[in-house]
């Protein structure tokens, strides 16, 4: 039965992809259909069951969430997502109770119950929604910390409501809610580092067994949350956040393996709250559910959401979608488990309320938010897929091999391997296409659809691996151009590097003109480096004559280097006698000296003051850079 169950779940999943529904509907249908009032008639009200299941569904849930969830398109919204987390919810909780107390008519125990329940996003339900939808990662990053850090204060607040006797003082459960929830952040994030310390520094003898590894040190973290009375919840986010993000060997298989003990949980956990309500029952709560569910969509969550946002500047098109973007799903049904379990009085009343909100909201917030999201204009329908990246270590190489595929659309399509310009250590050495492998050249095009296999040493793993995604992401010229993002650029060059090649951007800006001050600058600041190179060519001949090592410089203005005369064939045989040696002939070629004669007194001395003169031009040469130097600094302040 379980088996069949789960194959008729996942054939589910292509439906729902095509029908734009989330799955949680079909998974909910599939328990209702095999309860008591269903076609197969399974009696099953064990409601402490379900919320243990419920639970550890949860914690695989927010695992893979975290897992899937990349740092940079999280870390600009974590302040919005802690404030919707946080001061969201207990607006939410405010308003949705008021209105359960006025309009349907329950008793503030039950009223407040219901207003925490329906406050917490569901985590299955954002992921599974808003990846399918390209909104901008701001708004998407802002979602998905929200709905993981929001289950963490919910919980707690549905314990204390269905706790027997009456809350004293409301401060006194706020700093229990602060308390619990710095207890479970510290251990997460205190677990996720320490995990991917040690993943990184022990090889496991197979590939296969990361994965489990990364999901152990997840459900660790959840454990140490709960023994030490803090949030496990919000603990397994972070530490799977930290896990996710932290360059594992393994990661795409990692988070395969993570997905699909996610399905396997979402599957679970739904058609058993399926079998847990009884739909004969259900009848007498459908209005009270549409007024709380339509008290919640329509006044709390927006009220929520305009509070949380008050200290940011965000355009009233992100407020709006973040308002709508409030998805309901298994977590407010699991939660409704509590008050059962607690015994509170009328509770199964809190649970079909809660059922058919979810069902009903679902329904109606789900499939119109891609097209909410195109009116509001806030698509990103050309993003460029990102890169999946997979790395496996060479230990006694002490390297990574990375393996990739270019996706469609992505900018690295048409650029030659040499154009990739990774770092030092790091070679594009096989790609494949079409089924056929090959080694590639500096010219080799790379096209759509190629998947390459990418060496690098350890020091430079993480700078091959930002500069492949900047030009996926922005073209060979990202970095230049400045498309690749700060995380996929290279190390500034020091000082030095900078001064010895002085270069001038040689095209305005966008919609800027450089005015006759900047133009006058460049033309000097290229006169400048133009002298300085005809002064130290100058300063290197002189010196070389006065040392005696080097010829005097002829038709071709080089220097030869000591001991050979480069230059006219006069230049070479005064050099090579003056070093004791014989000249060698051909003009502006080197002379080889046949052997050294014996060193005269008078050599030391003449030497010495060549190096004297070499140091003097070579001090006239730094200095002319410098100030070449700073005529191009002028020039980009001027342009800026």
């Amino acid at each position: 039965m379980c088996a069949l169950v789960l194959l008729v779940a996942v054939a589910a999943v292509r439906l729902s992809s095509r029908s734009g529904l989330p799955s949680l509907l079909i998974y909910l249908g599939i328990g209702v259909a095999m309860g008591q009032d269903g076609l197969v008639g399974v009696a099953f009200d064990d409601a402490e069951l379900t919320q243990v299941i419920g639970y550890a569904a949860l914690v695989v849930i927010l695992a893979e969430g975290g897992l899937g969830t990349k740092w940079r398109e999280i870390k600009p919204a974590l302040p919005l997502a802690a404030m919707l987390s946080t001061v969201g919810v207990a607006v939410s909780v405010g308003v949705t109770a008021t209105a359960a107390h006025f309009l349907v008519g329950l008793d503030w125990k039950q009223s407040l119950i219901i207003g925490a329940v329906v406050s917490s996003t569901d985590a299955a339900a954002v992921f599974s929604v808003l990846r399918k939808v390209p909104l901008p990662s701001k708004l998407t990053g802002a979602l998905e910390a929200e709905s993981g850090f929001n289950d963490a204060p919910v919980v707690i607040l549905v314990v204390a409501f269905s706790a027997s006797g009456p809350i004293e003082h409301w401060y006194v459960l706020i700093g229990e809610i602060a308390l619990e929830l710095a207890i479970g952040a510290a251990i997460g994030l205190a677990v996720g580092w320490l995990g991917a310390f040690g993943l990184r520094h022990v090889a496991l003898p197979a590939s296969g067994l990361y994965p489990i590894a990364v999901l152990a040190i997840a459900v660790a973290a959840y454990a140490g949350g709960a023994l030490a009375h803090g949030s496990g919840f919000l603990a397994v986010y972070l530490a799977s956040l930290v896990l996710g993000n932290a360059k594992l060997p393994h990661m795409p298989a990692t988070r395969g393996f993570a997905e699909g003990l996610g399905w396997i949980a979402q599957i679970g956990m739904f058609v058993l709250l399926g079998l847990l309500v009884t739909p004969h029952e259900l009848g007498d709560d459908i209005v009270p559910a549409l007024v709380v569910g339509l008290a919640l969509t329509a006044v709390a969550r927006p009220v929520s959401v305009l509070v949380s946002t008050a200290p940011f500047r965000i355009p009233w098109q992100e407020k709006a979608l973040l308002s709508w973007a409030g998805l309901r799903g298994a977590v407010p049904i699991v939660l409704a488990t509590i008050p059962m379990v607690s015994e509170v009085p009328q509770s199964q009343r809190v649970f079909n309320i809660v059922f058919v909100l979810v069902i009903v909201y679902t329904l109606v917030q789900g499939p119109t938010l891609p097209w909410l999201a195109t009116r509001l204009r806030l698509g990103a329908g050309d993003a460029t897929s990102d890169l999946g990246v997979e790395s496996a270590p060479l230990e006694r190489l002490r390297g990574h091999l990375l393996s990739f595929g270019i996706p469609q659309g992505s900018r690295m399509h048409g650029v030659e391997v040499s154009e990739l310009r990774l770092p030092a250590g790091a070679a594009v050495t096989l790609v494949v296409r079409g089924g056929a492998s090959s080694v590639p050249g500096p010219t080799t095009v790379l096209r759509s659809g190629d998947e390459l296999l990418v060496v690098a040493t350890d020091p430079v793993r993480d700078a091959a691996e930002r500069r492949l995604r900047a030009v996926s992401q922005g073209g060979k010229l990202a970095d230049w151009l400045g498309t690749g993002g700060e995380d996929a650029r290279p190390p500034e060059p020091t000082r030095r590097q900078a001064t010895a090649t002085p270069t001038f951007w040689p095209w305005p800006r966008p919609g800027k003109r450089p005015g006759a001050g900047t133009r006058a600058r460049a033309a000097a600041g290229a006169r400048a480096a133009a002298a300085a190179r005809g002064r130290d060519s100058a300063g290197q001949g002189a010196g070389a004559r006065e040392a005696g090592g080097q010829g005097s410089a002829g038709p071709t203005g080089s220097p030869g280097p000591e001991g050979s005369g480069a230059g006219s064939p006069t230049g070479s045989a005064r050099g090579a006698r003056d070093a004791g040696g014989s000249a060698g002939s051909g003009p502006g070629g080197r002379g080889a000296g046949s052997s050294p004669g014996p060193a005269s007194p008078a050599h030391g001395a003449t030497r010495q003051a060549g190096a004297a003169l070499g140091e003097r031009h070579r001090d006239e040469l730094d200095h002319s850079r410098e100030s070449t130097q700073e005529s191009a600094d002028n020039m980009n302040t001027h342009r800026q």
